[in-house]
């Protein structure tokens, strides 16, 4: 891991809290707008999660999902970086029947997933990562720099990462990378 990043990744603050749960470690994405025409890439193998409600809303969680839906935003005028993660690997994914496969590997609705997958052109990725914590979730004041739909912010610096703590253990997480990178992977059929 990097001793500091200034790189922050705009993801809802529903699944920031699932990833800071443990219960997840799979982020979906189809790209924000302001990606141009080649759409989403993973630009940096380490982020900041910066934890936003800019298009959550309840119904587009897992109903098992509910608590994370409950997460306070920030305060007015501030942004919150829960946490950190860096990606194990990417996986892009364009056989709408490895979706199912996935539920229960994130916490959003199988109709979200299925309107993020059919947007534009059928396909999403899949980013299998690591997720750490800070002692206490980083709050920085709000910026007209960090506004609009898109995926990555760059922060006015770089944020140390030394005294970052994983939220799952060595042994879960690898088991978690290799099935989730098996759940992803298109079935042949001979």
């Amino acid at each position: 891991m990097q001793d500091s990043n200034r790189w922050a990744f705009k993801e809802w603050a529903a699944v920031c809290a699932a990833l800071l749960s443990g219960k997840q470690s799979l982020i979906l994405r189809k790209g924000g707008i302001h990606e141009g025409r080649d759409g989403f890439r993973v630009e940096h193998p380490e982020f900041w999660l910066f934890a936003t409600g800019f298009h959550q809303h309840a119904e587009a969680l897992a109903n098992d999902a509910a608590a994370f839906a409950e997460t306070p935003p920030p305060s007015d005028g501030t942004v919150c970086l829960p946490g950190y993660a860096v990606v194990e690997a990417v996986e892009e994914i364009h056989d709408p029947l490895i979706l199912p496969r996935l539920a229960g590997c994130h916490i959003w609705s199988d109709r979200t997933v299925d309107e993020r997958f059919h947007y534009r052109t059928p396909g999403l990725f899949a980013l299998i990562v690591r997720v750490y914590r800070p002692e206490t979730a980083l709050i920085l004041p709000d910026s007209s720099h960090f506004g609009g739909c898109r995926s990555w912010v760059d922060l006015p610096s770089e944020l140390p990462t030394t005294d970052l703590v994983p939220v799952t253990n060595d042994a879960d997480h690898h088991a978690r990378v290799v099935r989730l990178r098996q759940l992803c992977t298109p079935v042949s059929i001979l």
